[in-house]
């Protein structure tokens, strides 16, 4: 007399292989996230544009950077303080006010980081940045 059947013998010798792939899965993602090239030691030259540059608002305001870091609102030189008073007063006059940065290509991005900030805290709803056409050869 047999005291196992055949279903239980051959149920016992299959082999289940979905945690196995789900190992190499996790595995796989694990690789291809630690292999991934840092980004930050690419040398880039900023800023320029291969399209054609926009057309400039009809009521624009120019914040200019130049390479030392002295920035104007207008043509007129300010400090950070001093320039977010002004574009409150300018947004309380104009809700549509449009702002475009332009930095020299020198200037450090902190500086250009700076005055985006200026922006932003002066709820300034269209900024845009100013960059020249890329040579194309």
């Amino acid at each position: 007399m047999k005291k196992c059947s055949k279903t239980a013998h051959h149920s016992l010798t299959e082999l289940n292989i979905t945690p196995l792939l789900d190992l190499a899965f996790v595995l796989l993602v694990i690789f291809i996230i630690t292999t991934i090239p840092p980004v930050n030691d690419l040398d880039l030259k900023l800023p320029a544009a291969a399209k054609r540059l926009k057309d400039p608002p009809r009521k624009a305001n120019y914040i200019t950077v130049q390479a030392d870091g002295v920035m104007y609102l207008n043509k007129r030189q300010m400090d950070v303080t001093e320039m977010l008073q002004t574009l409150i007063g300018l947004r309380m006059d104009d809700p549509d006010l449009n702002v475009i940065v332009r930095g020299d290509s020198q200037t450090k991005y902190k500086q250009i980081r700076a005055v985006l900030e200026v922006c932003q805290q002066a709820n300034i709803p269209k900024v845009d940045l100013a960059t020249e056409a890329a040579n194309q050869k």
